[in-house]
């Protein structure tokens, strides 16, 4: 046996054995990185490679986009933004059967798509939600597995951090723009299926419908909600227009977000210092993981990991939708276990030559991604969101998981539609020529 074959065998055993002792994921890549690394290189060479690599992994102009949207997101948090969206949702949808649930997604996926974070959509939107929900009827693990799936569209929903991620990822291959403008649909879509089994549970259950709100109210609403949403035009359309970047689309987002809120009344300007040190903590966990996670993809590389794994892929499977399928199921394992930023740093490298050997465009491998790592969120034994949500609405995980199970049915068959239907990702990308 190689050397080379031993080092890929200790790499991924070593990662493994440290996840399951609970050794956090960055610091199980880093480990596990520099133990293979140097079984090829002399030690001293070995571990600057790796200090290297960690080095230039996060020297990227692109990636500045990440602290400044964690903090235009922070600052969006509390600014009074999600009552907005809460109260603007509400008039829209409150009066069908099941309203308030649907509230939840819609406020969700404005809220998630806004902030960019599904953490943050959980947190805001779950705390409101659930004990309103609660008062008509519906019981708390319900309203948690609503809040705790939705939260994730946002995730696909431009502006997203992790889309931004997938870019550096690609190599170039994937513009952030059209991975923007791609995310649109897909995360619609995700939206309405959930709410379409929430009709189903709505209409069984005999859930309790609010009373038909005047267009005058909802247009009252929606002037209170404008210019929260306002913010997604002008951070998208100023990105696909080519008017600025995403990293100026990021910085621009924080300084609209902070008058917005300094305007809304809800952010005083001493609240700033304590936002700033959240964000920075925040940033400081995310640009850690991707400093080593583009470590170990880089030590991919160097094994010829990717070549390996595309030649056995195309040499087993000789139809494209069972490689599809396959890697879609390895997906959804890895995302189980595995935060959603190393995952995508570490797998994009391994997966994307093979996708696009079957003409897959790495922007709709992009989404097919994400999404699959979005399920892993929403489930033990890592599930940040599914910890965060069933916290929020203070029930324990295990009585979520069965009122859970269908909505991640839902996002199964999602991902297939959308693995399988390209125009669902690629329509508006071709639209706007990205």
């Amino acid at each position: 046996m190689s050397i080379e074959v031993i080092s890929i065998i200790l790499l991924f055993a070593s990662f493994f054995t440290l996840l399951m002792l609970k050794v956090p994921v960055a610091y199980s890549i880093g480990i596990s990185t520099t133990i293979s690394l140097l079984l090829n290189i002399n030690s001293l060479p070995g571990i600057t490679t790796i200090a290297q690599r960690m080095t230039t992994g996060i020297d990227s102009f692109a990636l500045l986009a990440i602290p400044f949207f964690v903090l235009a997101g922070e600052i969006m948090k509390r600014g009074g933004i999600a009552n907005r969206l809460i109260n603007f949702a509400k008039s829209l949808v409150a009066s069908l059967p099941g309203g308030l649930a649907y509230v939840n997604v819609l406020a969700s996926m404005l809220f998630g798509a806004i902030s960019g974070s599904a953490i943050a959509a959980t947190s805001a939107i779950g705390s409101i939600m659930t004990d309103r929900m609660e008062e008509e009827g519906y019981p708390r693990e319900f309203s948690a597995s609503v809040n705790i799936t939705s939260s994730t569209t946002g995730l696909l929903i431009p502006p997203s951090n992790i889309l931004i991620v997938y870019a550096l990822a690609s190599g170039g291959t994937a513009s952030v723009a059209a991975l923007f403008i791609a995310g649109y649909l897909p995360g619609i879509l995700l939206g309405l299926a959930i709410m379409a089994y929430i009709a189903f549970v709505a209409i069984s259950r005999k859930f309790a419908k609010g009373s038909r709100v005047p267009l005058s109210l909802i247009w009252t609403y929606f002037r209170k909600a404008f210019f929260s949403l306002l913010l997604l035009v002008i951070v998208v359309g100023g990105i696909v227009a080519g008017i600025f970047t995403a990293t100026e689309a990021s910085a621009i987002a924080v300084l609209y977000a902070a008058v917005l809120a300094l305007i809304y009344g809800d952010v005083k300007v001493k609240n700033f210092p304590d936002i700033l040190l959240t964000s920075a903590k925040t940033t400081a966990v995310v640009m850690f993981l991707i400093s080593t996670s583009m470590a170990m993809s880089w030590l991919f590389s160097f094994e010829g990991i990717p070549e390996l794994i595309s030649s056995f892929l195309l040499e087993q499977f000789s139809n494209k939708i069972v490689i599809f399928l396959v890697i879609n199921l390895v997906l959804l394992v890895i995302g189980t276990f595995m935060d959603m930023t190393p995952a995508v740093l570490i797998f994009t490298p391994i997966f994307l030559p093979v996708v696009v050997a079957l003409g897959m465009d790495p922007v709709h491998f992009g989404i097919v991604l994400v999404l699959n790592l979005c399920i892993g969120l929403c489930t033990p034994p890592v599930g940040t969101v599914l910890f965060v949500g069933s916290g929020i609405a203070n029930v324990s995980v295990s009585q979520v998981v069965k009122p859970l199970l269908p909505f991640l049915l839902i996002m199964v068959i999602v991902l297939l539609l959308i693995t399988y239907i390209p125009e669902i990702s690629m329509f508006l990308p071709r639209l706007f020529d990205l």
